[in-house]
Formats: C-alpha cells, structure tokens, sequence
C-alpha cells in the first residue's frame, strides 16, 4: 500500500464519519415518527391540544404508553407541554414543518403504492410491526 492509498482510504473514512454524523439526527427523527401510535398521536395534536388523559383514550393505549410516547415527540423536538393545573397540553412544537413533512410522506406513500409498505429490507410490515 502506498502512502497515496493510506490517504485514500483515511479520506473515505473521514467521509464516511462525517456523513454519519450528519444524518444521526434525521434518523433520530424518522426513528421517532416510525411507530404507528406515534402517527397516531402527531394525527390527534394536529387538531389541536390534548391531555394525556384525552390521548390515552382516543388510542386505545395506557396512561404510560401514552406518556413514552409523548417522551420521545418531545425529545425529537416535535411536541411541546405546557402545564395547565396538574396536567401537562401537549401540542405540535413545529405543526406547519410537520404538516409538511407528513403531507411529503403521503405523497410519496402515493406514488410508490405498496413497494414502501411491501419492502422486503424494511423489516416491517404495513401495521409498523417487524
């Protein structure tokens, strides 16, 4: 190996971290809109603010997993609290993004029909479930 290669190849390298570095958080953020209550909740707050509480029984899930959920929306940046009383509203942190992002989403989801949903490499099938 010359040393023009073990220059090559230290380059490569230094791109590939680079790269990983810089895509770290948009894989953090579609990790974060990959689970189907997620949607489901990013769906409810779009019409406005909601409890926990309210949350919890328009999905059908318990308090706690309403509750991580709502951890990881908020870690992402997406979703805001507010106390109010005892409780916390949550809303969207960053609707008119999101609503972009997600209206990109089912444009996309359109045009490809089912070689999103049906990719053999995904791992999921269409419920998000592996």
């Amino acid at each position: 190996m010359t040393i023009d290669d073990t220059r090559t190849i230290d380059l490569v390298s230094s791109a590939d971290s680079a790269v990983e570095a810089d895509s770290s958080a948009a894989v953090c953020l579609f990790r974060s809109l990959a689970d189907p209550a997620r949607i489901a909740i990013l769906r409810h707050l779009a019409r406005g603010e909601h409890r926990v509480v309210e949350l919890t029984a328009h999905l059908g899930l318990a308090q706690s997993t309403t509750s991580a959920h709502l951890a990881c929306l908020r870690d992402c940046g997406l979703v805001s609290a507010r106390a109010v009383g005892r409780s916390s509203v949550y809303s969207l942190a960053v609707r008119e993004e999101l609503m972009d992002l997600l209206g990109a989403a089912e444009r996309l989801l359109a045009v490809t029909g089912d070689a999103v949903t049906l990719c053999p490499t995904s791992g999921f099938d269409a419920t998000g479930r592996g």
